[in-house]
C-alpha cells in the first residue's frame, strides 16, 4: 500500500486557543509568528492545519452550509445565458434596475468565492479550494477547455496561497512532473491578480523569449478574453494583444448598494496595471517593479542565460527596501545538470522553510515546492480528482469516464524497468516524472567511468529506507583530547549510518608516547582537505571526510561506508578538528592527500602522527622526509590517480547496487554516490566526496598497494664436482 508523504493534518496548536480566537475572529490572514503557522483564512476563523513540506498553513474554518454538488464532484456551474451577452461594465449599466437585481446575488457570490476560496463535498468529503483555484476551475479556459479538479492542484494553490499570505517569502520555487499543469494555472494567476490590482506590473519569463510569447498569447490572453463582464476591466488596446495586456478601467465590484449609481463611464478611475512577457536574459525585468512575476521553464534556462543571475536581479523587482511588495510564481522540471539544471537545483535547494536567516527567510527568499509524479499523472487520476497510487480492487474511473486498471505506482515502475539497459533514457525518464527530488535532477552519464545501474540502484533504494543520522562531534566536557561525544543535530555537519557500541568508542594504544587508532583492524577514513579559510568568491571546494569498514570480528557492519562529512566550515581549523574528533570516536586511522598538508601538520602538532597512514604504496626507507613526517599521499602521481579510480570501481562493482545474494549496498550516503556518478578523473578537482570515498576504500584495502621486495639470486660455488650419472657410468662434468 502507498503511503502518501506530501502532507498531513497536524495539531500544533491548542484547540481551546483555535475557539477562543475564532470566536472573536482574531486570526489574521499572513504569518502567525506566535503559533508558527502561515493563515491562509480571510474570515478571521480557522480550522485544518496543513503541513506541506515543512510549512504549516491554516485553513479557512469549515462553514455550516457546505455546497454539494448533484455528481458529489466538482462541477463547472453554467453561467447564464443573459449575462454571457453583457461583454463590458458599460454595457451594464445600460440594463436596467429589475434585471440588475435578479442577478447581483449571483455575481456577488462570485466575488466572495474568489475571495475566500470555495467549499464543497468531494466524494462525500468537504473539501477546500482557495479563491485562485476556483477562479481557475470555474472560468479559466486552457487548451481542452475547463480544467479538472485534481487533488494534487489543490494542495498546489494552499501552498502558493501560504507563499502570497507570508510576508517572509518572496513567492514559489516549483519542481514538478511534465504535464502538471503549472503554465496554464500559473496564466490563470497572472489574470486573475492582475484584474483585481491598481497601478501594478506582472510580469512573464520562460527558458526563451518565443516560449515567454507563447505562454502570453496563448494562454494569458485567452483566459483573459474569457473572464465574465463582471471580473474583466477594460482593456486598452487589440483584443488579443501579442505583447502586453493593458487594463485601463476597472469592473468595479458589484452590490446592492452601488446596483443603482449612475456614475458615468467616464467616472470610473483606472486601473493602469499591465501584463507583458521579456525575452530570456539575465537582466529581464532590471529596475522594474513587479506585483507578479512568473518564471516557467526556469530549470531549463540554457548556457549563457543563467537562472540564478536573473533571480538576483528579478529579486530586487520584488521588494522595496526590505517590504516585499510582490511575488514569484517558479516552476519547472530540470534539465540535466549541464544544460541548466545544476543552476536551477542550487536555486531550489536554497529554498528550503527550514533554513532560514535572521528575518526568517530562506536564502533564495522564495519557498521550494515539490510533488511527485504519482499525484499528477495523466491517466491515473480518478472522476474526484484523486490520484489513483496502488492498484484498485473495485472500477474506478477516470474524468473521461474510462476504467483506471492498474495503480500508477506499478506503472511508473514498469515503465523504470523498461529502460534499465539503456541508463541516460531512464534518467530523462526520471527527470521527466520523478518521483523524488533525487530523481527530477537525476543528471545525464554519458562520460561517467563507473557502473552507473549500479548507483542509481543503489541511489533509488535509499530514497525509501532510513536516512543517516546526522550531527556533531564534541570533545566531553569541552575539554580538548579527551573522549569524543556524538549528539544528533538537525544542523551538524556529518552524515553517520553506524555509531559503534561504547566498548569501541575512544579506544586507542600508546606507542612510543604517541597516540595511535585502536580499531585500525575495523576500518579507516580518507580525507580530501581544504588550506585556505576563505576563497575570493566565497565558495571554495569542499573539505570531504569519509569513514568505511572491512572485515573485522568486531561488532561492526563489514565493507560499510558508515560516516560522510562535506562541508566547508568558516576556517580551515573547524575543519580540522571536526576531522580530528571523527578519528578519535572511531579510533580509525586516516588517509589524506598530502598536497594539502595543513591538516597532517595539524595532527601532528596536537600529538596524533600515529592516525596519519603513511601512503601505502610505498616502503619506509622509499619515504621522502615530508612524508615520514606526517604521512599522507600525493595526488599528482598518474599511478595513484588510476588506483584510486579502481578503488572506486571494485567497492562499487562489490558492494552497491543490487547484489549476488539480492540484497542491497552498503553504502546510505547519495551525495557520495552522486559524485560517483559524475567523476571525471582528468578534472578530479570538483570531485570532494569521491576523492575523500576513495580514499577510505584505498586505506581498507592497504596491503594490495603495498610494494613486494625485490629478490636478488645469486649462485654460491662451494667447490663440490657435479657428475653425469647418464650410461653405466658416472662422468665428473668438467666446467
Amino acid at each position: 500500500m502507498y503511503k502518501q508523504s506530501l502532507y498531513e493534518v497536524v495539531r500544533p496548536i491548542k484547540i481551546n486557543t483555535i475557539k477562543r480566537l475564532n470566536k472573536s475572529k482574531k486570526w489574521k490572514y499572513g504569518y502567525n509568528k506566535e503559533h508558527d503557522v502561515v493563515v491562509i483564512s480571510k474570515t478571521g476563523m480557522i480550522g485544518e492545519i496543513y503541513e506541506i513540506q515543512n510549512l504549516r498553513i491554516a485553513l479557512p474554518q469549515q462553514p455550516k452550509q457546505v455546497h454539494k454538488f448533484k455528481s458529489d464532484k466538482w462541477e463547472v456551474t453554467e453561467y447564464p445565458k443573459e449575462l454571457n451577452r453583457i461583454k463590458t461594465i458599460f454595457d451594464w449599466k445600460e440594463y436596467p434596475q429589475d434585471f440588475k437585481s435578479k442577478y447581483i446575488n449571483y455575481i456577488e457570490n462570485e466575488f466572495n468565492k474568489r475571495e475566500q476560496g470555495f467549499w464543497y463535498y468531494n466524494k462525500g468529503k468537504s473539501t477546500y479550494i482557495t479563491g485562485t483555484h476556483y477562479m481557475y476551475l470555474q472560468w479559466s479556459k486552457i487548451d481542452v477547455g475547463k480544467p479538472d479538479f485534481r487533488e494534487a492542484n489543490r494542495l498546489f494553490y494552499i501552498f502558493w496561497e501560504a507563499c502570497k499570505a507570508d510576508v517572509r517569502s518572496y513567492g514559489l520555487c516549483y519542481l514538478k512532473n511534465r504535464r502538471s499543469g503549472f503554465s496554464f494555472m500559473a496564466s490563470g494567476e497572472v489574470v486573475n491578480l492582475a484584474t483585481i490590482s491598481s497601478d501594478s506590473r506582472y510580469g512573464i519569463l520562460s527558458k526563451s523569449g518565443p516560449d515567454a510569447k507563447k505562454m502570453f498569447t496563448d494562454k494569458v490572453v485567452p483566459i483573459s478574453v474569457n473572464y465574465p463582464f463582471f471580473f474583466k476591466p477594460i482593456q486598452d488596446g487589440m483584443d488579443r494583444p501579442k505583447t502586453e495586456l493593458a487594463f485601463r478601467v476597472p469592473a468595479s465590484k458589484l452590490t446592492r448598494r452601488n446596483i443603482v449609481s449612475s456614475d458615468k463611464p467616464e467616472a470610473l478611475q483606472g486601473l493602469d496595471t499591465t501584463i507583458d512577457w521579456k525575452n530570456t536574459g539575465d537582466n529581464s525585468y532590471d529596475g522594474e517593479k513587479l506585483k507578479l512575476l512568473v518564471h516557467d521553464e526556469s530549470g531549463k534556462w540554457e548556457r549563457p542565460n543563467n537562472i540564478l543571475n536573473n533571480w538576483r536581479v528579478t529579486k530586487t523587482t520584488l521588494r522595496l527596501g526590505s517590504k516585499i511588495i510582490g511575488k514569484c510564481m517558479m516552476g519547472s522540471t530540470s534539465n540535466a545538470l549541464d544544460k541548466g539544471g545544476d543552476n536551477f537545483k542550487k536555486l531550489y535547494e536554497s529554498s528550503d522553510v527550514t533554513k532560514r536567516n535572521r528575518n526568517g527567510q530562506t536564502k533564495s527568499g522564495l519557498y521550494s515546492f515539490f510533488i511527485p509524479m504519482e499525484w499528477n499523472y495523466e491517466g491515473f487520476i480518478d472522476e474526484y480528482g484523486i490520484p489513483v497510487f496502488d492498484n484498485p480492487d473495485n472500477d474506478v474511473l477516470g474524468p473521461d469516464g474510462e476504467l483506471i486498471y492498474v495503480g500508477v505506482v506499478e506503472h511508473w515502475q514498469n515503465e523504470v524497468d523498461g529502460l534499465k539497459n539503456d541508463q541516460d533514457a531512464l534518467n530523462e525518464f526520471y527527470r521527466q516524472f520523478p518521483r523524488t527530488t533525487e530523481h527530477a535532477f537525476r543528471d545525464e552519464t554519458k562520460n561517467s567511468i563507473f557502473n552507473l545501474v549500479k548507483i542509481y540502484e543503489q541511489i533509488d533504494y535509499n530514497e525509501t529506507h532510513p536516512t543517516p543520522i546526522v550531527g556533531s562531534f564534541v570533545w566531553e566536557g569541552g575539554i580538548k583530547d579527551s573522549n569524543v561525544k556524538f549528539y544528533p543535530n538537525a544542523n551538524g555537519r556529518f552524515n553517520l549510518s553506524w555509531v559503534p557500541p561504547i566498548s569501541l568508542q575512544n579506544n586507542y594504544f600508546l606507542k612510543n608516547g604517541i597516540r595511535h587508532p585502536g580499531n585500525d583492524h575495523i576500518g579507516s577514513f580518507g580525507c580530501d582537505s581544504y588550506d585556505i579559510s576563505g576563497t575570493v568568491d566565497g565558495l571554495g571546494s569542499k573539505g570531504a571526510l569519509h569513514g568505511l569498514t572491512k572485515f573485522s570480528m568486531e561488532d561492526a557492519p563489514p565493507n560499510t561506508f558508515f560516516l560522510e562529512y562535506i562541508a566547508r566550515p568558516q576556517t580551515a581549523e573547524m575543519f580540522f578538528e571536526d576531522v580530528l574528533m571523527a578519528l578519535v570516536f572511531y579510533g580509525m586511522p586516516l588517509l589524506a592527500e598530502n598536497n594539502k598538508p595543513r591538516l597532517l601538520y595539524y595532527l601532528k602538532r596536537r600529538g596524533y602522527r600515529g592516525y596519519s597512514m603513511n601512503r601505502p604504496d610505498k616502503m619506509w626507507n622509499k619515504l621522502s622526509v615530508a612524508e615520514k613526517e606526517v604521512g599522507g599521499i600525493p595526488n599528482s602521481s598518474e599511478d595513484i590517480k588510476q588506483a584510486h579510480a579502481a578503488a572506486i570501481e571494485s567497492y562499487i562493482q562489490d558492494h552497491v547496487g543490487v547484489k549476488e545474494d539480492g540484497e542491497y549496498g552498503n553504502i546510505s550516503f547519495n551525495d557520495t554516490l552522486n559524485d560517483w556518478a559524475k567523476f571525471d578523473i582528468n578534472n578530479r578537482t570538483k570531485f570532494d566526496a569521491a576523492i575523500s570515498s576513495g580514499l577510505a576504500i584505498m586505506a581498507c584495502n592497504k596491503n594490495l598497494y603495498r610494494p613486494k621486495p625485490q629478490r636478488t639470486e645469486t649462485t654460491v660455488n662451494f667447490g663440490f664436482t657435479k657428475y653425469n650419472n647418464k650410461g653405466m657410468l658416472s662422468k665428473a662434468i668438467n666446467k
